[in-house]
């Protein structure tokens, strides 16, 4: 089989694509980058300089509206990672020229882009990638295993308690300008709708979807400092205006009791928890945590996962990231996308049913009443 042609919207020489997505996409065999495009004529061509020496091959540079990338008869599948507030202008073109496509979470600022990309792409039977990482973490995996396999019985509850630390300047008393823009949730970037529909999308793909929510919500920073990268305050205030801690509670579709919690801001002390998940079983129990900064991040990290209090060996995704960083999971994915049907990874389908998932989250919070999904 002929390797997937790749053209990459949002491909910098810097930032999470070409962090974290490019690289275990050009160490695959079954992807070729043949162009990029950014929303500048100078990153363009910076970028296809760079990976052009990467690949060895030549790789296009487009620049501004992604319409001539997604046109290209060179293209099979386009790759879009750029921030929320840019995903439809960026992904429309190729979905309108019938192309595959991977978009990075949230997929869409809202619940009402999202299905509108899901709507085209099945018009149009395309297939399609979303960039939930969670899916593809070996803790994931494993826990998916061992509930399949009948270790703990049936799951009657789950708890989680995570974290996003002041240190990642995110959603709490301090940001920096290039991501302050997740401070108005109109942009489709706050804590609810990254990092903790990060979480829900690999949490509901191995216990089952909710079949109702109760929300409890707060804003106990109201006010965020700006600070320059290496954490100096710049003597700027912004307004935060989503909440930076939740605590939802509700039943899943299995009938399991399903606790989470969320807070944001706090500094990264010492003993203070990252994160910490539990499964409750009948006849057994999984705990995961993780003392990493940033530990309840599904998508970059890799928690420690016991069984019945025994800790359990993760096979780390080491063919997709022999470094044993965040680019596993990435790699990963894009292992099962290749695979095709046989392939197991979230669609724009699985982010249109978790949108409306945080969607109940937040009218919760919002009434005080519990939600029925």
């Amino acid at each position: 089989m002929s390797p997937i042609k790749v053209g990459f919207v949002g491909l910098s020489k810097s930032g999470w694509a070409s962090m974290a997505l490019a690289p275990p996409l050009l160490a695959n065999e079954k992807y070729t980058l043949m162009a990029v495009s950014t929303s500048s004529k100078e990153s363009a061509e910076a970028s296809a300089a760079k990976y052009s020496e990467t690949t060895g091959r030549k790789v296009k540079a487009y620049y501004g509206s992604t319409e001539q990338i997604a046109k290209d008869p060179d293209v099979e599948l386009v790759v879009v990672s750029v921030k929320a507030p840019l995903h439809k202008q960026a992904l429309t073109p190729a979905i309108e020229a019938g192309k595959n496509f991977f978009v990075e979470w949230p997929a869409g600022k809202n619940t009402e882009e999202t299905k509108s990309f899901a709507e085209a792409a099945k018009a149009k039977g395309l297939k399609t990638m979303v960039g939930l990482q969670g899916w593809h973490s070996p803790a994931i995996k494993k826990i998916k295993e061992i509930i399949d396999s009948g270790k703990i019985g049936k799951v009657m509850s789950t708890s989680i308690i995570a974290m996003v630390p002041r240190e990642a300047h995110f959603w709490g008393p301090e940001t920096t300008a290039s991501i302050s823009y997740a401070l108005d949730p109109d942009q489709g970037a706050t804590m609810l709708d990254i990092i903790i529909g990060q979480q829900l999308g690999p949490i509901t793909h191995i216990l089952g979807d909710f079949a109702s929510v109760s929300t409890t919500s707060a804003t106990l920073y109201p006010t965020s400092t700006l600070v320059s990268d290496d954490g100096t305050p710049t003597g700027k205030t912004l307004q935060n205006r989503s909440p930076d801690h939740y605590a939802f509670n509700g039943i899943l579709t299995s009938g399991a009791l399903i606790n989470v919690v969320w807070r944001a801001g706090y500094k990264s002390t010492p003993g203070r928890q990252q994160f910490i998940w539990e499964i409750d079983g009948e006849e057994g129990s999984i705990r995961v945590t993780c003392d990493q900064i940033g530990g309840g991040f599904f998508n970059v990290r890799y928690p420690d996962l016991y069984l019945n209090g025994e800790f359990v060996e993760l096979e780390r995704n080491a063919k997709t990231d022999p470094s044993g960083g965040y680019q596993g999971n990435t790699g990963a994915g894009w292992e099962e996308f290749a695979k095709g049907k046989e392939g197991v990874y979230p669609t724009i389908e699985d982010a249109v049913k978790l949108h409306q998932l945080l969607d109940a989250i937040k009218l919760s919070g919002e009434t005080g009443r519990r939600v029925d999904l």
